[in-house]
């Protein structure tokens, strides 16, 4: 009795194992480039033409701050600003109330826009991926460009001030008392704004990314 007592624990671990590594090969055989997916590193995403307008407008804005902060616009800056944003975006779990996924269910692409899909999770700002499963607040893959800077700054400092009922925390430490963005304003607004960027271009820019 012993002995088929281990047989089914030793297969049991077996089938775990397995199990464990089936969950990784298959989504990595699914999303590899010749399954048509390409992936965008950093060079792709921060190239001079794809850096948002937002990003600009906060340098023209702020001059002074911006200049400290991240000098001048450009690919080493915009990368040193969103790879900061996400850090600050994941660190303060914005993701536990925040999805960044719009299912192809019930009212969400009136709600949040297009559905997702899988492309435009292969690039360095999407994985680990950030879908999150409660919506306390809205959605915001789809959130970059829809609302002005401005609008950021006042949400950021006092949440309740732009959209009443919001049981957003403030933050407004990453801001001067008169609003002027830190470095850290700057790099999460600069995050925000570029939610939904890389899909928008790829829309409009389909001859980079024909597939053989």
């Amino acid at each position: 009795m012993e002995r088929f007592h281990t047989v089914f624990f030793a297969a049991g671990l077996g089938c775990f194992a397995l199990a464990f590594i089936l969950c990784l090969i298959f989504p990595w055989m699914s999303l590899k480039k010749y399954h048509g997916m390409d992936y965008a590193g950093w060079d792709e995403i921060t190239r001079a033409e794809r850096i948002t307008p937002e990003f600009h407008q906060l340098a023209e804005r702020y001059p002074e701050a911006f200049a400290q902060s991240f000098g001048e616009v450009g690919p080493e800056s915009y990368r040193e600003a969103l790879q900061l944003g996400r850090d600050l975006y994941v660190g303060q779990a914005c993701w536990h109330c925040h999805s960044q996924f719009v299912r192809v269910v019930s009212n969400e692409e009136q709600r949040f826009g297009k559905p997702s899909n899988a492309q435009e999770y292969q690039n360095v700002l999407n994985q680990p991926h950030l879908w999150g499963t409660r919506r306390v607040g809205p959605d915001l893959t789809r959130e970059g460009g829809k609302r002005p800077n401005d609008w950021h700054v006042a949400h950021f400092i006092q949440p309740k001030n732009v959209t009443p009922g919001s049981v957003m925390p403030s933050y407004h430490y990453w801001f001067e008392a008169d609003g002027t963005p830190k470095k850290e304003g700057f790099a999460i607004i600069s995050y925000i704004q570029w939610l939904g960027s890389d899909r928008v271009y790829r829309d409009t820019h389909p001859e980079e990314f024909d597939v053989d």
